[in-house]
């Protein structure tokens, strides 16, 4: 019912009409903040267009075999990429994305999440987020933009990092509220649109205002594309307002909606 309102919308359509060559495969990578929302657009793209798209999915930076950076540095096939905008800005810089195409789509936040049944800690205040991190046993963070966050800026912010590293965890490849469901982690800290689709974990909330991260997700054109026109017509149809529906649900925020 969902996807079928997608493709009724005008907005949505005339998005899609920017393609020109039906039937075109499009490789797209993204980061998994954005995972949720595409995995519903994306197809709605596909019946509105006759285009295919081939994913891949990998964090917006670090060395992970399947962050982005990394694909794109093997030669990995690529039309479309969505990361965190500094990530993007860094492959613009580096040749690797058509400078002027980029789009800024959603604000992401962070969150902690805690096990099934496990206790919710108090994190509301500041301090209480500080008691929080001294109190906890194990802590799990990502590879990607949340992570580095968490560990190279907000630890060190809070004055604790030298108690609270030794007791963390990187997560690689993998959602880190995966972890935090077999019980391997405590407490888990990633993006909420990552959170939120993980069985078996309870998202406690977001960090406090004060210390929160709000990173922008952006779309752009890889500079390898064969297909620029259809490229830019996916990342058209994932920042019409006809789309914010679906990046709401997912936990994301979305930035404002295309006109042409």
């Amino acid at each position: 019912m969902l996807r079928r309102r997608f493709l009724l919308s005008t907005g949505l359509l005339l998005a899609a009409s920017r393609a020109r060559a039906a039937g075109t495969t499009l490789h797209v990578m993204t980061s998994g903040a954005f995972t949720a929302p595409y995995r519903i657009l994306g197809p709605a793209f596909e019946a509105a267009t006759g285009h295919r798209l081939e994913s891949a999915y990998g964090a917006s930076m670090g060395n992970a075999p399947d962050a982005i950076p990394q694909r794109l540095a093997r030669g990995e096939p690529a039309d479309v990429v969505i990361l965190a905008r500094s990530a993007l800005d860094a492959l613009v810089r580096a040749g690797q994305v058509r400078a002027g195409s980029e789009v800024d789509l959603v604000e992401s936040r962070i969150a902690m999440a805690v096990r099934a049944g496990a206790p919710h800690p108090r994190i509301g205040t500041v301090e209480e987020f500080r008691e929080a991190m001294l109190n906890a046993r194990s802590i799990g963070y990502s590879a990607s933009a949340s992570g580095v966050y968490f560990a190279t800026e907000l630890l060190q912010r809070l004055g604790i990092a030298e108690q609270i590293l030794p007791r963390t965890r990187r997560i690689l490849s993998e959602r880190v509220g995966a972890v935090v469901a077999r019980g391997e982690i405590e407490l888990g800290f990633q993006q909420v649109s990552e959170l939120l689709p993980i069985p078996g974990i309870e998202i406690v909330g977001p960090l406090p205002a004060p210390i929160q991260r709000v990173t922008t997700f952006s779309a752009g054109i890889a500079t390898r594309s064969e297909q620029p026109q259809s490229a830019d017509a996916l990342i058209r149809f994932f920042a019409s307002a006809a789309a914010h529906e679906v990046i709401r649900r997912a936990g994301l925020d979305p930035l404002g909606a295309t006109t042409n």
